[in-house]
């Protein structure tokens, strides 16, 4: 089954500049809530369980629930072996590593501050999607991602400049982000046929597998305690972020070009920002503020259609 297949009928082609203008705006904004909020999230877990056993329980849980919806639900087709193979590495690096390195450094930095660092990915696919993927950046884009990044760049200072964040944590957010920008640039490429919710469930699998060594040499499972708001928070990042999250994502990805699809990501300060005061009672400083005004008119420059 072709990955587009899997996409509901209601969606349009995508647009010739290969925009997310492609997928309609109710999946964009519900990617957008639903990846942004992860962080505040998953900061709430790993005060009470180590991050890796967190993540490799989470992975395994989804993994298995996306097979079982796509068995129920009729998608299920044998995926190829070059799939398989394909699914296996964009899992270590989407799942495994990604979340593995930011997570660790969540421990130690917060919640928006993970968010902001994240979000900076859309310029380094910009900037590799070109030679990669033969995805032409146009003045547009290029000056929206460069917003994009001045505002992302703003907030970093206002908080690094602080003394707000450890430096550890930092570096280990740095190493989830190039996995995130490695694991989008390579789906694009090897564009794996499988329907949506097949291979978005052997990917959570197969992080689960990469993980769970590392999980028990790395973590000591004598920290968990299994408390209402590890249950409530894993719960949310199961069913919410690992299924609702990353089939959205990987369906506007496969809708848009890297590099517009990647933008969206820009939104994350801003919404992890929110999310970090609402839900954690982070703080925010008027920069902080600052720096969304750029970052937003950086992903409307980025997305929008060339005339």
């Amino acid at each position: 089954m072709k990955a587009s297949s899997a996409l509901p009928a209601s969606l349009p082609a995508a647009s010739p500049d290969g925009t997310p203008m492609g997928v309609a705006w109710a999946p964009i904004a519900a990617f957008c809530f639903l990846w942004s909020s992860a962080f505040a999230a998953a900061k709430i877990a790993v005060r009470d369980c180590p991050p890796l056993t967190l993540l490799t329980v989470r992975f395994l849980i989804a993994g298995i629930l996306m097979l079982g919806v796509a068995v129920a639900s009729g998608r299920w087709a044998r995926p190829t072996g070059r799939d398989v193979a394909s699914l296996v590495l964009l899992g270590v690096l989407n799942n495994a590593l990604y979340l593995g390195l930011s997570w660790s450094g969540m421990t130690t930095v917060s919640s928006a501050f993970t968010a902001v660092l994240i979000s900076t990915n859309p310029l380094l696919i910009g900037v590799l999607a070109g030679p990669v993927l033969g995805e032409r950046l146009g003045w547009r884009k290029l000056l929206g991602l460069c917003l994009g990044l001045a505002g992302v760049a703003l907030v970093l200072r206002s908080r690094l400049s602080g003394m707000q964040e450890d430096l550890h944590g930092t570096l280990l957010v740095t190493g989830g982000l190039l996995a995130l920008v490695a694991g989008t640039l390579l789906y694009k490429r090897l564009k794996p046929t499988t329907g949506l919710w097949t291979a978005t469930g052997i990917q959570s699998l197969a992080g689960a597998v990469a993980m769970l060594p590392i999980a028990l040499l790395h973590d000591n499972l004598a920290e968990a305690r299994f408390t209402a708001s590890l249950f409530w928070s894993m719960a949310y990042m199961i069913v919410a972020v690992s299924i609702g999250g990353y089939y959205l994502w990987f369906m506007i990805l496969g809708r848009a070009s890297a590099t517009a699809a990647s933008a969206l990501h820009f939104l994350m300060p801003p919404l992890g920002l929110l999310f970090g005061w609402l839900v954690l009672r982070e703080s925010v400083s008027w920069l902080d503020l600052l720096g969304i005004v750029p970052i937003a008119f950086g992903i409307w420059l980025a997305t929008r259609r060339a005339p």
